[in-house]
């Protein structure tokens, strides 16, 4: 039986830039550059995953305001991933926390930074953040959890 993955991701923006990690991809061993990001765990809402991954992989906490948009992709590995990509607003470091092993550093970025940017994850990257820059914002109430 087909699954696909499922992933949060958060759009953090401050004074017009915008928050990315910089991480090895486990599958292409290639430097790429993401959204604060990754899978939902089983038994975990999704909200909290977003909250979790933007916190393990920024050492910020993440205060979700708005679901940016689901997007579906299937990657170049034969995966096909689920995003659920939230916008909000990210703590300073916390200096009690450690970025995951895979995460190599953090970036400020601007827009163009990043639709320019050689190095993206995936187009997923971009299409969530022209989707945020039109203002597209969803009432956290869509995401249901029974």
């Amino acid at each position: 039986m087909w699954t696909p993955d499922i992933t949060v991701a958060a759009i953090c923006e401050s004074d017009g830039e915008f928050l990315l990690v910089e991480e090895m991809s486990k599958s292409s061993k290639e430097i790429v550059f993401n959204q604060p990001a990754g899978h939902l765990e089983q038994g975990e809402t999704i909200l909290a995953a977003v909250i979790r991954e933007t916190l393990e992989e920024t050492c910020r906490h993440f205060t979700p305001e708005a679901l940016v948009g689901i997007y579906r992709h299937e990657a170049q590995n034969g995966k096909t991933y689920i995003r659920f990509t939230f916008c909000g607003s990210v703590s300073e470091l916390d200096p009690s926390c450690q970025l995951d092993s895979d995460i190599i550093r953090t970036h400020w970025l601007t827009a163009e930074e990043i639709f320019e940017h050689p190095s993206l994850r995936s187009p997923i990257v971009v299409e969530c953040l022209k989707d945020y820059l039109n203002g597209a914002r969803h009432s956290l109430d869509i995401v249901t959890e029974l």
